[in-house]
């Protein structure tokens, strides 16, 4: 699979002759996420992840995609605690399909997972892929359901971060996180809506956004970058609990989010 899956490691298409004899142990151990600063999210997902997360966008070209920011530092989730909890009341769709993914066949998707997953055993731990009978389980008709929606919101998605790019809303952001008198942080490689730009649209246009609800889901985007102030708090209790933490003050390099495109 490709590096670009962020969090996979081991991802095969899943079938009976390999996995006729698995399951899957379900669980609050989110270890396998722990070192990504960001993850893709869906339009229809910005209500919930508004009030917590820094909503952005990332890539380049005609592929941008929103995502949240989870850490300030490289390979740093501050949403995931030293117990693999996860910290927040909304976690994204994208942790939440882990360790089960779809991949592209010429015209068709393959039910993906990856074996690397702590979760994955022979020892009839958690829940049976496949059935008695050979056919896939009521749990894999579950996540089949998960996947597929996760699919159309994609797509949907897809034409939204389309639309708002051919409007020249997007403009390069770097966040700039204080750490108080200790450590300043610098975090680039991703993109905001310009707030003048959305306002100098044309009415018609601007009507147009609200009846699709994009201009709700653009107004959402602005208003999460408050949260940066929230990640800056978290990273602050992070580096006050760990023992080897560095005194004074240092300026590091400039972090690139590790969202795919």
């Amino acid at each position: 699979m490709s590096t670009q899956l962020l969090i996979y490691k081991s991802a095969v298409p899943v079938t009976r002759g390999r996995h006729g004899d698995c399951f899957i142990e379900s669980g609050a151990d989110y270890r396998f996420s722990s070192e990504v600063n960001s993850v893709p999210l869906m339009a229809v997902e910005f209500p919930q992840a508004a009030s917590e997360y820094p909503i952005v966008f990332a890539g380049g070209g005609s592929e941008i995609a929103p995502a949240v920011i989870l850490g300030v530092r490289g390979s740093e989730n501050l949403f995931v605690s030293g117990e693999s909890e996860w910290k927040a009341k909304y976690i994204p769709a994208f942790v939440r399909r882990y360790p089960f993914v779809f991949a592209r066949q010429a015209d068709r998707f393959l039910l993906c997972l990856d074996e690397e997953y702590a979760g994955f055993n022979r020892d009839g731990r958690g829940l049976a892929l496949f059935g008695e009978d050979g056919a896939p389980s009521p749990f894999v008709d579950n996540v089949l359901k998960f996947l597929q929606e996760y699919q159309a919101q994609f797509l949907r998605t897809q034409r939204f971060c389309a639309r708002i790019n051919d409007l020249g809303l997007l403009e390069p952001m770097q966040a700039q996180v204080k750490m108080g008198s200790g450590p300043s942080f610098s975090l680039g490689g991703f993109m905001a809506v310009n707030r003048d730009k959305l306002k100098a649209l044309p009415g018609e246009t601007l009507s147009e956004l609200a009846r699709t609800d994009e201009l709700e889901l653009l107004y959402l985007h602005l208003q999460s970058m408050r949260n940066f102030d929230g990640l800056r708090d978290r990273l602050e209790h992070r580096l006050q609990e760990a023992s080897d933490a560095e005194s004074g003050t240092e300026e590091l390099p400039n972090r690139s989010l590790s969202t795919v495109s």
